[in-house]
């Protein structure tokens, strides 16, 4: 993963003292929040995160049961289930929701929810829609298989046109890096050296110009079936890598209405939420995320995320959930045989930033951003819950959020990971306990190898006995029990 060259190194802390009880008991993290449909018993949030532990077809396991029900006894305001596909396509072991014979796993995942948080966390499911990505390829499988031979290549490598493709083939498998730029068109050389990846610009192939055909109805499809299993509402995937966010970027230039100017590349948003809310009516919770600044050359700014939160909220959103970077594009070169993973570069630094980093450091950077957009939000008279994410671990930034302004809601993803309870320690006084993450991003490094993520802090802790563990045997697969001093009533 790339890191800033500055490579200060920080240390997360408790900040200022943790509050006792009676303190947290009027702060207002640990306040109700309501709006709309939403509906919180207090502002912390745990974001989706993808633990790698579905079935290959997406199917709920019992470890995906462990894992959210492990999340649900810390008590969070609400748990976001990950990423989970909206098309009926095998993904490897993530969740999906493009079948209804995933609603009753589904349905599991709410059960276990409710059960372990006593009905204190409301339980929402992250919706996605990802394009074709293919692992980077050895150079022999690319031109012996892969390449599509134009009539340019063979007249590159000094052939006539119509001379045989296996010729063809071969000749170019013989050229050097610098020839071969010389040869292959930019996408080629992409798809050697990092792999195929579809765009939603790639206009020529039928099924990329009908994403906003088939979209819509798509979203709508999977968030009824959320509905179906029991969860409180949805949160569509417009952030990262993704399709919806590919149409929100100034990296799209599609020329068909869903393109170009600010307005093109939000229609398709817009379009998914409306086919969304009247889909499921306006008793379930529909909320986005999207990114306050894609941290690429070219790519979208605060101005344009500003842009889209004014859209979206003002077409009727319950929540706004804001992230950072985390795209394909500045990505690093993944190793032949692996695919391109779009947290390795600059931007995906800026969506997990770790412990080495330059004079900013890790903990808080999309705050700014964040405080610009709801204050935007504010100024055109949208009250829509803004939630705040990134390098939040303790309760003076928790309530430095709240205090002023930047957000409604706090949202804890790596730190919740290295302490599920952070939450019920905090609000019973105990936040002396809680383990603070270290911010290595060990979780991360786990995420990029598709292998079951766990944290370091406790994967190796084997004293409660003989918890579930990893398919190596190494790890645990869920956090240690904590035993609370006292129990909250």
């Amino acid at each position: 993963m790339w890191k800033p060259p500055q490579r200060v190194k920080y240390k997360a802390s408790p900040g200022g003292s943790w509050p006792s009880r009676q303190e947290a008991s009027s702060a207002q993290l640990f306040e109700p929040l309501s709006f709309q449909a939403l509906r919180l018993n207090e502002r912390t949030w745990v974001p989706a995160m993808v633990p790698w532990r579905a079935e290959d077809d997406g199917a709920v396991t019992a470890d995906n049961l462990d894992w959210y029900g492990r999340f649900a006894r810390g008590q969070p305001g609400a748990i976001v289930v990950e990423a989970t596909g909206i098309r009926d396509i095998p993904s490897g072991p993530l969740l999906r929701i493009g079948h209804d014979r995933y609603v009753p796993g589904l349905e599991q995942i709410v059960q276990r929810v409710r059960e372990e948080s006593k009905g204190y966390s409301k339980l929402f499911i992250q919706l996605i829609d990802f394009l074709s990505i293919k692992r980077r390829p050895a150079a022999e499988a690319y031109f012996g298989r892969f390449l599509k031979v134009r009539p340019e290549h063979a007249q590159a490598v000094g052939l006539d046109e119509a001379a045989d493709e296996a010729k063809v083939r071969a000749h170019l498998m013989l050229l050097g890096g610098d020839e071969l730029e010389e040869v292959l068109t930019t996408r080629e050389l992409e798809s050697l050296r990092y792999g195929y990846r579809e765009r939603v610009t790639d206009m020529e192939l039928e099924h990329i110009r009908d994403l906003p055909k088939q979209l819509p109805e798509l979203f709508a499809a999977a968030a009824v079936r959320a509905k179906k299993a029991g969860f409180d509402g949805v949160e569509l995937h417009y952030a990262h890598a993704y399709t919806m966010a590919s149409f929100l970027s100034r990296t799209n230039t599609r020329d068909d209405g869903y393109g170009g100017a600010l307005k093109g590349r939000q229609r398709l948003a817009l379009e998914v939420m409306e086919a969304v809310l009247s889909a499921v009516g306006r008793d379930f919770v529909v909320g986005v995320r999207i990114l306050a600044d894609e941290c690429i050359d070219g790519g979208s700014d605060l101005s344009d995320a500003t842009a889209h939160a004014v859209a979206l909220c003002g077409a009727g959103l319950d929540f706004l959930s804001l992230s950072r970077g985390g795209k394909f594009d500045d990505a690093k070169q993944p190793k032949v045989g692996e695919a391109v993973y779009p947290y390795t570069g600059m931007s995906g630094y800026e969506c997990m930033p770790g412990y080495i980093s330059d004079e900013q450091g890790p903990f808080g950077r999309n705050v700014p951003l964040a405080k610009h957009i709801r204050s935007a939000l504010r100024n055109d008279s949208l009250l829509t819950p803004v939630v705040v994410a990134g390098g939040i671990h303790n309760f003076d930034q928790a309530k430095g959020v709240l205090a002023e302004e930047v957000g409604d809601v706090v949202a804890l993803a790596r730190q919740a990971l290295a302490d599920p309870d952070w939450f019920i320690k905090v609000r019973t006084g105990q936040g002396d306990a809680v383990n603070l993450c270290e911010y290595t991003n060990y979780c991360e490094g786990l995420d990029q190898k598709h292998k079951q993520v766990t944290c370091q802090l406790w994967d190796r802790d084997f004293s409660d006995g003989d918890p579930s563990r990893t398919s190596d045997g190494k790890r645990r697969l869920v956090a240690p029990d904590w035993r609370p001093i006292h129990i909250q009533k």
